[in-house]
């Protein structure tokens, strides 16, 4: 495939953005009216996703993450707030500008959206077969598209014939082959198995890393935040209560809904018969980050301090090339013991709190 961005198609108007910036929601609120009451699937929402990141959105159904994608690629209006696109305020063009503009943003759908009816090849040749380019030149683009994915060998089969992860692929090809500035993705991993779905995310990092393609996922799945994406926001009832860096959510998680997405990945809660079975002595939480994770801090706590340490959980997850740690412990010892030994944890660890049951 040719490097991307270099066909843009004119007609759009063009501004020019602060030079790292790919998609940029200000203010942005959705209203449907339903039945005579109104219904808020957007509410005063800011958004900024850097150019070259991988962000995602992650909440449960109904908190605004499809309405939220469906606005970066134009297929609704926000009810207030402005929406800009490679540097481009969406609201102000055309409709001939805007759907030049739309060829600068691609989707990829849960549900694959392919013709069943033609070849793998043709599938994904279609939308540039729809911008007018002749049958010949959209066929070799497409088929550098499908050898990309690794679908190189199957361009003359039909979409019947492959998994869903193939067809998953295709879709990416589809995506992918008229070099989109911002790639989204509608939980595109969601009708996948967990194999095939590592296997999704691999592809789309590679589109990410080689293409420097902008990439904005949205899910409800917290393993596709953790394994794929730079950034993130957490929604809940239209808002964004929450957004940074990955590792940030996943060490510190400031709100209960991330707390309770975090917990999918890193279960940091106890079973209801172990709350019940402790009692009388403190217990605390401790979040580690790489080498804290094999630091002997628990031997520290007993050798050091005198302390009686229980072991109530530990678990630990790699999110990219990072390990996280997360531990409960019970402690017993006098109040001077305990103090001195939580001063010493809050200097060595990443996150330090005590659990309240």
């Amino acid at each position: 495939m040719t490097a991307p961005h270099e066909e843009r198609e004119t007609g759009a108007p063009q501004s020019t953005p602060p030079s790292d910036v790919a998609v940029r929601l200000n203010g942005v609120t959705r209203r449907y009216g339903r039945r005579g009451e109104e219904l808020v699937a957007l509410d005063d929402v800011d958004l900024t996703v850097h150019r070259g990141d991988i962000f995602g959105v992650i909440g449960h159904s109904g908190a605004g993450k499809s309405t939220l994608i469906r606005m970066v690629n134009a297929l609704e209006s926000p009810s207030a707030g402005t929406v800009h696109v490679d540097g481009v305020d969406l609201a102000s063009l055309s409709t001939s500008a805007l759907r030049a503009a739309r060829k600068h943003t691609a989707m990829i759908f849960q549900q694959f959206q392919l013709l069943e009816t033609v070849t793998v090849l043709d599938n994904v040749a279609m939308p540039l077969r729809l911008d007018g380019i002749a049958r010949h030149e959209a066929r070799a683009r497409a088929t550098e598209a499908l050898e990309f994915v690794g679908l190189g060998a199957r361009l003359a089969s039909y979409p019947g014939q492959l998994s869903g992860g193939q067809k998953q692929r295709v879709g990416i090809a589809r995506a992918i082959v008229r070099n989109p500035a911002v790639l989204l993705c509608d939980e595109a991993t969601s009708a996948l198995d967990p194999s095939t779905t590592l296997q999704i995310i691999d592809l789309l990092r590679r589109v990410n890393r080689e293409y420097g393609t902008t990439i904005l996922v949205v899910t409800h799945e917290m393993d596709v935040i953790k394994d794929l994406c730079h950034s993130v926001a957490v929604m809940e009832g239209g808002r964004i209560v929450e957004q940074g860096t990955v590792m940030d959510l996943f060490v510190q998680p400031q709100t209960a809904i991330a707390q309770a997405f975090v917990g999918t990945v890193i279960p940091h809660e106890l079973p209801e018969r172990v709350r019940r079975a402790v009692g009388g002595h403190p217990l605390w939480r401790l979040r580690f980050l790489d080498d804290e994770v094999t630091s002997p801090i628990v031997g520290a706590l007993i050798s050091e301090f005198g302390l009686q340490v229980n072991i109530l959980h530990a678990d630990m997850t790699d999110i990219q090339d990072r390990t996280v740690g997360h531990m409960i412990i019970q402690v017993a010892g006098d109040d001077a013991q305990r103090a001195s030994a939580y001063g010493y944890l809050g200097s060595r660890v990443v996150s330090l709190e005590e659990v309240v049951l």
